[in-house]
């Protein structure tokens, strides 16, 4: 199927969601539930937390259906308010007692290559850094969106982006030189 018949039958599929039909709905959730879930497992790293966050985004996304113009639009609009709930419910999370389930291995995509033990100890990393530097780095090079679309997602300048990964990379550059272990 080319990108453009993709495209259409996505156009097709937010119209009926919005027009009530369940089935295109769920079709909407399918196509996007990994992208909604990876996000928040990495900026959270709680799988039960990133479960229920993408619950949220999702029944949102529900309610939300008639503002939805396209699907470039819909993949935007939930990455945005993944990425914004993520950030609010670490923040609160901070107060939180800790479990020690942090640790538990988290399901990950293949790496391709590579020393999976640095990608480990570099994912840790990541998880000490403060809640909008975090989900920047995770939206940068997980999601792999440059700069401006970031900006765009969490409504802020792309200077200040720019900014924020600049410190949070000199942060993770400074932890691994030291050898610090989260």
């Amino acid at each position: 199927m080319t990108e453009v018949a993709a495209s259409d039958e996505t156009i097709t599929q937010l119209e009926r969601a919005a027009a009530g039909d369940q089935s295109a709905f769920a079709g909407i959730v399918h196509e996007h539930q990994s992208m909604v879930f990876s996000l928040a497992l990495h900026c959270l790293r709680d799988r039960a937390l990133a479960e229920e966050l993408a619950q949220d985004v999702f029944l949102k996304l529900y309610r939300h259906l008639g503002e939805i113009e396209s699907p470039a639009h819909l993949k935007f609009w939930l990455r945005r308010v993944a990425s914004h709930r993520a950030i609010d419910v670490a923040r609160r999370r901070r107060w939180w007692p800790k479990f020690g389930l942090d640790d538990i291995p988290e399901p990950a995509q293949p790496t391709l290559g590579g020393d999976s033990l640095l990608h480990r100890h570099l994912a840790k990393l990541v998880a000490t850094l403060p809640e909008t530097q975090r989900a920047l780095v995770v939206l940068r090079y997980q999601e792999d969106m440059d700069p401006a679309e970031i900006a765009a997602v969490l409504d802020m300048p792309v200077a200040t982006v720019k900014s924020y990964l600049h410190r949070a990379l000199g942060l993770l550059r400074k932890k691994l030189g030291k050898g610090q272990t989260p």
